[in-house]
């Protein structure tokens, strides 16, 4: 994080004792206790995923909060502002990986499964099967076993295309900001960083829409065999990293307004446009491999 005066310790930041790992692994405990018998159909599991949700919020709202006034007080010094810098630099790593393991089954999916189903080991099974994947030939998303219903590919016009717009369009709007923050222009970044907050919003609305147009009109769902399950983990996921990001840049424009940053020490704001950098580009792959192809 950055702070408004130079770190006054000389080596590490040793912060004191902290409730909030405990607190946190509380709320943790009844969001995967809940889940787990909400899904087996226990009626409460829900109320429990609930209370530890709220409650985890309201730990990392406190936990943040000492994190900033750390921060501001001049707490963090060169060597903590470079333990962030290697923190999220791993943390978006492990996003890598974890965005590289699914774009993984989806070739694996489209390259070889299909392809062996269709082969002559299964012919007598599925003697009306077609191996092609369903967005390259029009008519192949029918179940010859009958346990998926028809359904119609995603295309990339318009909503698609139209959100990569706003993707590539809050990339800009986010680096305008980041160079006008280095100018000591406060006012100015502000503004751009409300743009950018406001781009990432509108592509949740715009997605959430697709969602809709997919199960309403095409009868896309995630049971809809492969194709399905890949097409709204993917985007999926992704909708919930640009909503994530999203939060990350709206509490970053709260700070600006309130004074915090400087143009040398900002790594909060350079931290969030990391990630907002790498969201950008995931989306791009993401566009290409299973609207395009």
């Amino acid at each position: 994080m950055s702070s408004s005066a130079p770190g006054t310790t000389p080596h590490y930041f040793v912060p004191q004792p902290s409730r909030h790992p405990a607190f946190a692994a509380f709320g943790l405990f009844f969001v995967i206790f809940g889940a787990a018998n909400w899904i087996n159909g226990v009626d409460w599991g829900k109320w429990s995923v609930a209370f530890g949700l709220l409650w985890l919020f309201w730990v990392l709202f406190g936990w943040f909060g000492d994190a900033i006034r750390e921060s501001e007080t001049g707490q963090y010094g060169r060597k903590i502002d470079l333990s962030f810098r290697w923190s999220m630099s791993w943390f978006i790593f492990s996003e890598v990986m974890f965005f590289g393991a699914f774009f993984t089954a989806l070739w694996w999916m489209r390259s070889h499964s299909v392809p062996a189903l269709g082969g002559v080991d299964n012919a007598l099974l599925w003697p009306d099967f077609k191996a092609v994947w369903p967005s390259v030939q029009a008519g192949a998303t029918a179940s010859p076993g009958g346990i998926v219903e028809p359904f119609q590919t995603m295309t990339p016009f318009w909503l698609p295309t139209i959100n990569t717009a706003l993707l590539l369009s809050s990339g800009v709007t986010l680096t305008i900001a980041h160079h006008l923050l280095r100018e000591g222009k406060r006012g100015p970044t502000v503004m751009w960083m409300w743009a950018t907050v406001l781009l990432g919003l509108t592509f949740v609305f715009v997605q959430g829409y697709e969602y809709f147009h997919a199960y309403s009109e095409l009868n896309l769902k995630l049971t809809s065999g492969a194709y399905g399950s890949t097409f709204f983990m993917l985007t999926g996921f992704h909708g919930f990293h640009v909503v994530v990001g999203m939060l990350m840049l709206l509490f970053i424009t709260i700070r600006l307004m309130k004074g915090h940053f400087t143009p040398d020490r900002h790594f909060g704001f350079e931290g969030a446009a990391w990630y907002w950098h790498f969201v950008d580009v995931v989306w791009l792959f993401l566009y290409t491999l299973v609207y395009w192809l």
